[in-house]
């Protein structure tokens, strides 16, 4: 997180990175021990000095991030749909004999038409159902039930 100091609150407050690294108030070199203020660019100004009076005059904060755009991650284009490849599957298509098959009007309930295997996940579905509410009934009763000492 990066903070920068806010001049409405005077407390320090959070910014996004380019704000914090980058100070909206200038000083004037006045302000840092220097006489006289040369409205120069920074670059120049800092050519001009020996290596060891730029560190001293150049006080303000540089930017440490990018200023500029991050590039376009999915800048490459994508497939075209003519390009993609068909695929042949090994079987054929069952969709229309299930679909036959499931809407016949014979009267039985559509989760038990396959027989013998769908009648007995339904009866060992509500046998598992019966038996876990049951078992909650009674945990519940017991639980109400004082403790005798």
């Amino acid at each position: 997180m990066y903070y920068k100091f806010s001049g409405f609150t005077q407390k320090l407050a959070g910014a996004w990175a380019s704000e914090a690294y980058s100070p909206q108030v200038r000083v004037a070199p006045s302000q840092l021990g220097h006489e006289k203020w040369q409205p120069e660019p920074r670059r120049q100004a800092v050519a001009a000095l020996e290596p060891g009076e730029a560190s001293a005059r150049c006080r303000g904060l540089k930017p440490v991030v990018s200023t500029e755009a991050p590039p376009i991650i999915f800048a490459t284009p994508t497939k075209l749909t003519s390009d993609s490849t068909v695929y042949d599957y090994a079987g054929k298509n069952r969709v229309p004999e299930l679909q036959k098959f499931f809407q016949k009007a014979d009267g039985v309930p559509i989760y038990l038409k396959r027989g013998l295997p769908d009648q007995m996940l339904y009866r060992t579905t509500m046998a598992l159902t019966l038996g876990g509410t049951i078992y909650c009934l009674i945990a519940l009763y017991m639980a109400s039930q004082p403790k005798n000492k």
